[in-house]
């Protein structure tokens, strides 16, 4: 039998780093993030914090219940001629229970609403968060895949300049073209040169953003599957965007609640002026253990229900003021919303629009890099023949790798485009990734 040989460790970790890193999807990046963004756990932390405040204010309409005790140690030390005096120690013992429940507060029950605004506030505020996120994720992931596609673009041109340039000296030492030649293709490796250095470093920066964002060491998003089929734009009419806007988006729903609660906040401030009703019992025991002048010992049982009724007459105009400050608050509050909704609906148009101007550029690139590789194939037939010279040549190289890199841009930017709409628009969900994650390679 023969015996299993064993790869030396060296060489085992050599084949390992040797292999390619697993690729990442958006989704699979979105979720890292989810668990990693700074951003995003404070939002989280925000949320619970404001599902504890608002079950706070549940207990300005529940029942008050208190306990309280007490014991009091005494001594007498009396020297009173032919007097009968007490002397030595005594206490008293007393414990007291003690319940009210209001009847009628109505500042305790806008307190109440409030509370049950502040659970629709962070419900949407989390909404708006996870939205925000979303966009960061896209936005950093197609940064990366279009820093990768500028480089590889350079890089191409890079070797194609170079063939050119081996083509213009082998031309000019047999004599059939300048120096000239020559040193235009030169001048135009250098450039792309220094173009692919600008581009790696642009590549490790938005790959470094990914990473930050992500929690990941190394980021490798997932390229997009082509040719690309862009998802139709539904629906297609702007005005049912804006509409689904003003019904839907976050914005829009934290300034109706901090309409809605500065409306209970004038509520509250109008109660000051009224009557209040309470509901008060309580039981109190106390035990007497002798006395400064007794030596008897005996105990009380005392329970006690009533009503508590409070009206206020006069507050030196504190309530009056006060009825004003909220007003003036809530008329803020009004304008605030109406603000909200210009600014969502002038964004939902933008962000529509743009989507449009993206899928017309997309198209219009698509025919001029068509264009662009028939124009290099003529110009290298006719650099060939002695009709075109070597800088025409360069230049259509230059125009279709530019072209293709802008191709490519204009791609993300549709996708991001529609995420971005439909954050816009307040619709934005997880669904809506998973759709355009479905569009990169598998």
């Amino acid at each position: 039998m023969t015996p299993t040989r064993l790869l030396p460790l060296s060489v085992a970790i050599g084949f390992a780093l040797a292999l390619p890193a697993k690729a990442q999807s958006l989704l699979e990046l979105y979720q890292s993030a989810q668990a990693y963004d700074a951003g995003y756990q404070s939002a989280k932390s925000q949320y619970d914090a404001t599902l504890a405040k608002a079950e706070q204010a549940r207990a300005a309409i529940l029942p008050t219940v208190g306990l309280s005790a007490g014991l009091t140690l005494g001594t007498v030390d009396n020297s009173l001629r032919g007097a009968t005096v007490k002397q030595g120690g005594y206490d008293t013992q007393s414990a007291s229970l003690f319940a009210s429940q209001p009847l009628y507060r109505p500042a305790n029950q806008a307190s109440y609403a409030q509370g049950i605004k502040q659970l629709d506030l962070a419900q949407w505020q989390l909404a708006n968060a996870d939205q925000d996120l979303i966009v960061r994720v896209s936005q950093a992931y197609f940064d990366v895949l279009a820093s990768q596609d500028n480089l590889s673009f350079v890089i191409a041109q890079k070797s194609a300049v170079a063939e050119q340039l081996a083509a213009a000296k082998r031309n000019f030492e047999v004599g059939t073209s300048t120096i000239t030649d020559t040193r235009e293709a030169q001048a135009r490796f250098d450039l792309v040169t220094a173009q692919e250095i600008a581009a790696r470093n642009d590549e490790q920066v938005k790959r470094l953003a990914l990473d930050q964002l992500t929690g990941k060491n190394g980021a490798l998003p997932k390229s997009v599957a082509l040719p690309l089929a862009l998802p139709a734009l539904q629906p297609t009419d702007v005005n049912a965007w804006v509409q689904g806007s003003q019904d839907s988006h976050p914005a829009i729903k934290l300034a109706q609640i901090g309409l809605d609660v500065a409306q209970l906040e004038t509520q509250k401030a109008q109660a000051g002026a009224k009557p209040t009703l309470d509901l008060t019992a309580g039981y109190n025991i106390t035990q007497n253990n002798e006395s400064a002048s007794s030596d008897k010992t005996f105990r009380t049982n005392t329970a006690t229900v009533g009503l508590s009724f409070n009206f206020p007459l006069f507050s030196g105009y504190a309530i009056q003021n006060r009825i004003k400050e909220t007003l003036a608050l809530e008329d803020k509050a009004r304008n605030d919303l109406e603000g909200t909704k210009r600014t969502v609906a002038q964004g939902t148009r933008s962000a529509y629009f743009g989507v449009l101007s993206g899928q017309g550029q997309i198209a219009a690139l698509e025919a001029a890099e068509a264009s662009s590789l028939s124009s290099l194939d003529a110009n290298k037939l006719g650099y060939q023949v002695g009709v075109r010279i070597n800088i025409d040549v360069l230049n259509a190289q230059s125009q279709l790798f530019d072209t293709r890199a802008k191709l490519a841009k204009a791609r993300y930017d549709v996708l991001l485009g529609g995420l971005k709409l439909r954050q816009a628009s307040g619709a934005l969900t997880v669904d809506d990734l998973k759709q355009v994650n479905a569009l990169l390679t598998q």
